[in-house]
């Protein structure tokens, strides 16, 4: 049953006319979202360390920079792993007190996963998720161009899903 203050369109009434606000296709996103995007938004910087850097040394750039892991670069700036706040965690406990001073390549993950700017954020997402890890460097051309943590995919997609509910509220709305 209709409500009683709506009136269906009679033959007479003038023709709504549209106007130039939305359309289909601008209220659908066609492209999906891809590393490039995000880093476009927050930035490349990445911090690094050096292999024969110590734990202590990594634990006070980390402290510093309010961060959650450190790339783990050579001279030449290629990666040769990643320091995360959970490889210290980790070798803390196993070393008490003995711990600051060892050298991160001594305590780094090797084996580093690395995404391209051109990635969708739901397979990074999904590499992440599967590989239990919660950061992922960033690489071009073979160099190293950013770096995405977990919360930086989540944040990405809660301010998508913010975006997407108001265009759908606009659109309701007229």
């Amino acid at each position: 049953m209709a409500p009683s203050s709506y009136q269906a369109p009679m033959r007479g009434d003038a023709k709504a006319k549209s106007g130039a606000g939305q359309s289909h296709k601008t209220d659908i996103a066609a492209d999906p979202a891809t590393v490039r995007k995000l880093i476009g938004q927050k930035g490349n910087e990445v911090a690094t360390i050096s292999p024969q850097d110590t734990i202590g040394h990594a634990v006070k750039v980390l402290s510093e920079k309010k961060i959650g892991s450190l790339v783990v670069t050579d001279a030449q700036g290629a990666i040769k792993g990643i320091l995360s706040e959970h490889n210290i965690v980790r070798k803390l406990a196993e070393t008490p007190g003995q711990t600051l001073p060892q050298k991160v390549e001594e305590n780094m993950s090797t084996k580093v996963q690395v995404c391209s700017l051109d990635d969708t954020l739901v397979a990074v997402l999904n590499s992440m998720s599967q590989g239990r890890f919660r950061h992922m460097p960033v690489v071009e051309d073979g160099k190293l161009c950013g770096l995405l943590s977990i919360g930086d995919l989540v944040n990405f997609r809660l301010q998508e899903l913010e975006y997407e509910s108001l265009k759908l509220k606009q659109i309701i709305v007229g």
